[in-house]
């Protein structure tokens, strides 16, 4: 199916809640055309266009609620969605926490459509792929790599009067490169929603200059270094405190944010001063639709760390209404202030120090600290004098991103990406990090 356009998604959703005779109806629209491109050991493996749209209704007779949803947009299938939700709500026990759904919101559109991303064809994947594999080949190495393009729509409604549309679209690419005896890997990761913020040829070159210097790394002792952490490798850190924002997980304990005895750590200073995050639904580099799907409440450009104080958490309506605050809808995006300073500029810098290219396989270890575990890979360097001096065996680390944003030293020129663990379009610096906890050594490359 096509992507469709407004008109066409509010005549749906308007003829969806003409038929439903629940108390309250919601209705969400989503749709999108997704082109990939896989390559490994130099050779294009996989290529292909998805296309799928859906709509999902979500009914309630008081407290008491179900959702359908559905791929098919004739009238008789709009109704058939809209009985198998009503059949289910009618079934369901109620809902303790049973919140209505809003009042008409005001969305102010934010920028997340590129014509140029939704002009990409298979001609221009297959160039993407294309470089990556003949400077390969050229120089006696290894590509392996992933790129998408997707453009897409997302439309709610409600009985309330609740109504928006926007389009989207977006890039991701991945790529790896290994020398042709295994010892050297260099890795690479872009994202952007325009195109032609993305330079295929660079993002391979940065893959290859990593695999091609991490030949022969020697083995540093495990221990506490002042480290670099380029923004791929900061993002995937990061994203897991970020997910941790939210007022009823630290009201009730669950949380770093918990505040001992009760209640949260709204408002204390938990960081360097350095530290300023925020989210906005208008930011020009990482723009996302203006309301929150899960709840259609408008999102609102807000403070999140402000020179490293808790400026505010997230409140779903139920727990506003609880605590005496203010539901807004959750973040969409998560802005970190950097610097100027390049990567190059921050290994300039450092007497002695260690630069990680990408921190991987990262797990949980304490909720409640943010304590994480992982591993370095795909280029890992020893900085010596204000120089990479060789490289080195990976480590696996244990560290919280709540302690490394405590010990940062200096933050570098932020970039956009999508982290592997985050629910946020993300716009994070290259950050230098003194005693990052390097635990033991690791012979994968």
């Amino acid at each position: 199916m096509k992507i469709l356009n407004q008109e066409e998604t509010k005549r749906i959703a308007d003829k969806v809640m003409s038929f439903s005779k629940a108390d309250e109806c919601t209705v969400t629209i989503n749709g999108s055309r997704t082109g990939n491109i896989r390559y490994a050991r130099n050779a294009v493996s996989t290529a292909g266009l998805v296309e799928n749209t859906q709509l999902q209704v979500q009914v309630a007779f008081g407290k008491k609620q179900g959702t359908a949803v559905i791929n098919e947009f004739d009238d008789k299938s709009l109704e058939k969605v809209v009985r198998r939700a009503e059949d289910l709500a009618r079934l369901a026990p109620e809902n303790p926490e049973f919140m209505p759904t809003p009042d008409k919101q005001v969305f102010k559109a934010s920028d997340t459509f590129s014509k140029n991303t939704d002009a990409i064809d298979p001609e221009y994947r297959a160039q993407v792929a294309a470089y990556s594999i003949e400077a390969c080949r050229k120089n006696k190495l290894v590509a392996a790599g992933f790129f998408t393009d997707q453009s897409a729509f997302e439309t709610i409604a409600n009985s309330r009067g609740v109504f928006g549309h926007q389009a989207t679209s977006g890039i991701d690419f991945t790529c790896t490169v290994r020398t042709e005896d295994g010892r050297g890997s260099g890795w690479v990761r872009r994202d952007a929603t325009d195109v032609h913020n993305f330079d295929p040829r660079a993002a391979a070159e940065v893959a290859m200059e990593k695999a091609m210097r991490s030949v022969d790394a020697k083995a540093l002792e495990p221990g506490r270094y002042t480290v670099i952490l380029e923004p791929a490798a900061t993002s995937d850190l990061l994203a897991y405190m970020f997910n941790g924002f939210d007022a009823r997980s630290a009201d009730e304990g669950r949380s770093f944010l918990s505040k001992k005895g009760g209640g949260n750590r709204l408002g204390e200073k938990l960081f360097d001063e350095q530290v300023n995050v925020w989210a906005d639904p208008w930011d020009k580099d990482t723009a996302v639709v203006p309301w929150d799907n899960n709840t259609m409440l408008a999102r609102e450009r807000m403070d999140i760390i402000k020179n490293g104080k808790i400026a505010n958490l997230n409140y779903s309506p139920y727990w506003a209404k609880k605590q005496g605050a203010r539901a807004v809808g959750a973040p969409g995006n998560i802005v970190m202030a950097g610097g100027s300073k390049s990567t190059a500029e921050l290994i300039a810098s450092t007497k002695k120090g260690v630069l990680v290219t990408r921190t991987w396989y990262i797990r949980m270890v304490d909720p409640q600290t943010v304590l994480l575990t992982g591993l370095t890979r795909d280029g890992t360097f020893y900085i010596e004098n204000g120089k990479i001096k060789h490289p080195i065996k990976n480590f696996r680390f244990n560290e919280s991103p709540v302690t490394m944003l405590n010990n940062i030293e200096e933050v570098g020129r932020p970039e956009v990406l999508q982290g592997d663990e985050s629910q946020f379009s993300l716009l994070i610096p290259a950050m230098k990090v003194r005693d990052f906890n390097f635990t033991s050594l690791s012979d994968a490359v």
